[in-house]
């Protein structure tokens, strides 16, 4: 059987445009792409922290190191300038893999600085 798994992440980053009239969807530093090994065009969700809005785009390349998160096209009407995101990546496995598979996670400050990079999550204490 096959599942799908969290491929990579993006926690709290930080929208710094909605380009409601821009060609794309949703641009995100090239270098941040490549350290998530979320690639050019790939399907993403995007979780509004803000406003608890959740929709689905695909990433395309800005400039790297320009720690840019640009929400664009009809998605512009879901995100805000400043507004706090997940967004997520996933992938198709075989559930045999899954035990052994590891996401990567990485976590964003406020301006979209990488603050750490973790494997995992850890579980949740009641």
């Amino acid at each position: 059987m096959q599942v799908t798994v969290l491929k990579a992440k993006f926690h709290s980053a930080c929208v710094t445009h909605a380009e409601l009239e821009y060609d794309g969807s949703c641009a995100i530093d090239g270098a941040l792409l490549d350290k998530a090994g979320i690639l050019e065009y790939e399907q993403i969700q995007i979780y509004n922290i803000n406003n608890g809005e959740r929709f689905i785009t695909y990433a395309i390349r800005a400039e790297d190191n320009s720690h840019i998160v640009s929400v664009n096209g009809a998605a512009a009407h879901k995100a805000s300038p400043g507004d706090r995101v997940i967004i997520c990546a996933y992938g198709v496995i075989n559930e045999s893999e899954v035990k052994k598979f590891k996401p990567t996670l990485i976590y964003l400050d406020e301006e979209n600085h990488i603050d750490r990079i973790q494997d995992h999550i850890p579980v949740q204490a009641a």
